[in-house]
């Protein structure tokens, strides 16, 4: 037996250990008895198959038990806990054929052939990340559909794909954040080697791939974790979702080990370049480490020499995420910017309700949040009766990821409306050019680059007909938190997450790549600016200055110690004489003037065209326009001033 174990990778699972021999060991402290039911292998005539046999295992200290079995790759199996009738798949399956609920099955990992030995990673600093859910991103819905879309995100200047939970999950289709298999991609979207297909082609075009993981809860069907250990839960200790995940409670060392163990699996058998941890302020330990900041250097060292990047979701604003273990911090490399998000929505849609009640969208919100990233550090923060956020003064800029859309603030619209549909066209140019010109790192949600009609929808088929009325329901209280949506009227309009035409509605339809080809070439024009110019590419710690020019107007300067300056100008309100202006941000060094570099009001994004901005007499900002401006030699010498008296 110890042998055995020796030959193992993962203390958890089945592994195979040899030809035609598959190790299984698995935490079950609440078990006197453990067998593994080997159930024939996968693709053989289910209605006909033999009898399943049972093994049973040798008990090990710490409530493990072990042993070796005659099967090999592709074989089915479930466990049996003390003689019961019922059997159960394993916590740490790699993968549910049949979903949560069916059997587990024995995966080689070592037969897909890697071709991404040079791919060096990723980090933060210079990334664009585009978000996706695979069962929507494609009309077919699977990995391979997706990976036949990459060269397509590669060209028009993406570099990070980020991925929504995969951890397998019941019913036909869902978000994937009420995953209960940790190890097992989900079945819905393809084989494991499918998802290793997806990810080592993403490398092929230069694309990093991040996945978003979950580890604040468990869903509510197809979890059987319960029957192995009561101590995966914190009774009594809730977060949003029932109760936490035991981090630091009693017999909460196999938990850790169990979650370190799946942050470790993701970077070696799927070369991910790096989680997005979910809803991290749910995520309750006391540790001396911090679970989070352990799993994050658990899979630092995972990825050996290979780069990647760990961003989290916080809530609460909490930067210990993105400070050095040295200084109290969890070590990660970013977190999300709700903040920003809030004001831009507030600002383009005057939306100021729920948790956009702090927020007036005015220009020194978004000069402060250029400067220094989270806006709430702190402050009273009215929504929630408290303070919100701490200090992140000194953060470097890219740890910030910024965004005007993500699945969670999509969903929470009346009809899943994307963002441009809630404003006007040019103020929707000029806040999208602040989002990928900022000093920050940008996300894009799927679809948005080329102004996709399709909604992002709240949908889930978990479970029987209770739950999914409880779903529907705890969903439309949870919509109610805004007053425009909570009438009995506008509920009664809300698309129920538990219908399939919820999640197809949701399908993206890559023929508006054409059919929008003004906005697409905005956006790819937008990236390869970002990506080009030495400037806007930089995310230099307080590299930018801001300063308010109007009620909805603003100007950025992009500094460098040689007369290369950029400015962006933004504004989202009418046309604006500048007459008086006395702002030093946009005055030019001596000998230089300013030029247009680039405009959202270009004819080819659909705008009515460019004019001049800077004259030696005043300047002009279009309404409803972001501008970027460099510096040139003067064409024509500065006038003397005229005397006076």
């Amino acid at each position: 037996m110890t042998d055995a174990i020796s030959q193992r990778h993962y203390p958890i699972g089945a592994e195979l250990i040899g030809e035609g021999r598959t190790h299984f060991r698995v935490w079950a402290p609440k078990a006197k008895r453990v067998e593994v039911v080997l159930e024939g292998q996968w693709g053989e005539d289910r209605g006909t198959e033999a009898a399943p046999t049972f093994q049973e295992l040798a008990e090990e200290p710490g409530g493990y038990f072990s042993g070796t079995a005659g099967v090999a790759t592709g074989a089915l199996y479930r466990f049996r806990i003390n003689d019961a009738k019922d059997f159960h798949p394993d916590p740490a399956s790699r993968f549910q054929p049949d979903g949560p609920h069916g059997s587990s099955q024995v995966i080689d990992p070592t037969t897909f052939k890697w071709t991404d030995a040079d791919w060096p990673g990723v980090k933060l600093k210079g990334q664009i990340i585009y978000e996706m859910h695979i069962g929507t991103f494609t009309p077919g819905g699977t990995w391979r559909a997706a990976a036949d879309e990459l060269p397509e995100l590669a060209r028009i200047g993406v570099t990070v794909i980020e991925v929504m939970p995969i951890a397998d999950f019941p019913g036909n289709f869902g978000w994937g954040y009420d995953g209960v298999d940790l190890f097992a991609p989900t079945h819905l979207y393809g084989t494991p080697d499918d998802l290793r297909h997806f990810v080592n082609h993403a490398h092929s075009l230069r694309l990093a791939v991040v996945l978003d993981v979950v580890y604040n809860h468990f869903g509510p069907d197809g979890n059987y974790l319960g029957v192995f250990s009561d101590y995966y839960l914190r009774r009594g200790n809730a977060n949003d979702w029932g109760d936490s995940i035991n981090f630091d409670g009693p017999n909460s060392e196999a938990v850790r080990e169990f979650f370190i163990t799946n942050g470790r699996y993701w970077i070696e058998e799927f070369h991910f370049d790096g989680f997005r941890f979910d809803a991290t302020e749910s995520i309750f330990d006391k540790s001396d480490e911090h679970i989070i900041g352990v799993i994050g250097r658990a899979a630092r060292r995972a990825a050996g020499e290979r780069s990647i990047i760990l961003v989290a979701e916080n809530e609460r604003q909490e930067v210990k995420l993105i400070r050095p273990r040295s200084a109290g911090g969890d070590d990660l490399d970013g977190v999300w910017n709700d903040d920003l998000h809030h004001s831009a929505i507030v600002a383009l849609g005057g939306r100021r309700e729920a948790y956009y009640t702090d927020y007036l969208g005015a220009p020194q919100e978004f000069i402060s949040a250029v400067k220094y990233g989270y806006l709430f550090q702190g402050q009273p923060y009215s929504w929630q009766e408290a303070p919100r956020g701490t200090l992140a003064l000194g953060a470097p800029p890219e740890a910030f990821v910024a965004f005007l859309e993500n699945h969670d603030q999509v969903s929470n619209t009346i009809a899943g409306r994307r963002v441009r549909f809630e404003t006007s066209p040019g103020r929707y140019r000029a806040m999208t050019a602040l989002l990928l010109l900022g000093p920050w790192t940008p996300l894009l949600f799927q679809g948005q680059e080329f102004g996709t009609s399709r909604p992002f929808l709240y949908f889930s088929d978990i479970g029987d007909d209770n739950l999914r009325e409880a779903i529907r329901k705890g969903r439309f209280e949870f919509l109610s938190q805004f007053p425009s949506l909570a009438s009995t009227e506008t509920q009664k309009q809300l698309p129920i997450p538990t219908d399939p035409n919820s999640f197809t509605r949701c399908k993206l339809d890559f023929s508006e790549r054409k059919k929008n080809k003004q906005l697409y070439d905005f956006h790819i024009d937008l990236i390869k600016l970002r990506r080009e110019d030495s400037r806007f590419r930089e995310q230099k710690t307080g590299g930018v200055d801001g300063a308010v020019l109007g009620p909805k107007s603003f100007v950025l300067r992009y500094f460098t110690e040689k007369n290369d300056d950029r400015l962006l100008l933004v504004n989202l309100g009418d046309t604006q004489l500048l007459e008086p202006m006395p702002e030093p941000l946009l005055a030019p060094p001596l000998g230089f003037e300013w030029t247009t570099l680039w405009s959202s009001d270009s004819e080819r994004y659909g705008g009515p065209g460019t004019t001049p901005v800077a004259t030696q007499d005043n300047w002009t900002l279009p309404g409803e326009a972001a501008i970027a401006l460099k510096l040139i030699p003067e064409t024509t010498p500065r006038r003397k001033p005229r005397k006076r008296g």
